[in-house]
């Protein structure tokens, strides 16, 4: 079957779906977007992406995106005409179509898609290095949105790949630990759990939050030598808890009371 997709008002097959070669998402990086797990044939935390999506068309100053049945409806429409019960949903906006240059045209209308794809195969472990060849800035109001713009992250996850580890730790200006390449990051030092403020450059992800409301987690910065002294490092998005297995060649505890702690939450989510 062709796999469908949600494209400015309607469901259309994924294959014969165009963006215009003006659209500013296209030219710019002009558009945000959020990444949706669905489990047991539910879309999980809507409110929570949409929340976050909002506050996002706002920093960018975006129109709101005209939709006859609101995203929440078009996001579980997109995945009832995939049939898929278990998998991933990507919703992106852009500005819409514009002229050549970068003052945006007051009359554009988003852009709006919607796409499904099965679950990705992940093992709960994976290693990690931190990256030298870019920087997180904690200054950019783009550090706390999901804009499309994802450089950054991948020359660091390309670093990582080449020094043969799966994933990169993120610094910020300062020199202080900030995220993955695609989560946010949690550190457990005995009994105390950490994980670095938005104002490090964190992208305030969904997962995190829910965990920061359930668990007793602090919000502060940590450096790469705090790293070093860990017992577990986990990282967190929308579609899972995973545990470092291997920092900067140090192999971490077998340890997972936080892992176990945070994949509880995760799967509780709706």
């Amino acid at each position: 079957m062709t796999a469908k997709c949600f494209l400015d008002g309607g469901i259309v097959d994924q294959l014969s779906a165009g963006i215009a070669l003006l659209d500013r998402g296209f030219t710019l990086g002009d558009g945000v977007f959020e990444t949706f797990r669905v489990r047991d044939g539910a879309v999980v935390d809507i409110p929570a992406h949409l929340e976050r999506l909002t506050a996002a068309l706002d920093t960018l100053a975006f129109p709101q995106p005209d939709l006859d049945y609101g995203l929440a409806y078009h996001l579980n429409e997109t995945r009832e005409a995939n049939g898929i019960a278990e998998g991933v949903l990507r919703l992106t906006v852009t500005r819409g179509k514009g002229a050549r240059g970068l003052a945006p045209s007051p009359d554009a209308v988003p852009t709006v898609c919607i796409t499904a794809a099965g679950l990705p195969s992940r093992p709960d472990s994976f290693t990690a290095v931190i990256t030298a060849r870019t920087r997180r800035n904690e200054f950019s109001p783009l550090s706390r949105i999901k804009s499309l713009s994802y450089l950054d992250n991948i020359i660091a996850l390309g670093e990582a790949n080449g020094r043969e580890a799966d994933d990169a730790v993120l610094l910020n200006g300062r020199g202080n630990a900030v995220c993955f390449t695609a989560a946010n990051l949690i550190a457990r030092f005995g009994r105390d759990m950490v994980t670095p403020p938005v104002s490090d450059g964190v992208l305030p992800g969904t997962v995190r939050r829910r965990l920061l409301e359930r668990l007793a987690i602090t919000e502060a910065s940590i450096t790469p030598a705090d790293l070093e002294q860990a017992d577990e490092v986990v990282s967190t998005n929308s579609l899972g808890v995973r545990r470092v297995s291997v920092l900067e060649g140090r192999t971490l505890p077998q340890e997972r009371e936080l892992h176990h702690a945070a994949s509880e939450i995760y799967f509780s989510l709706r």
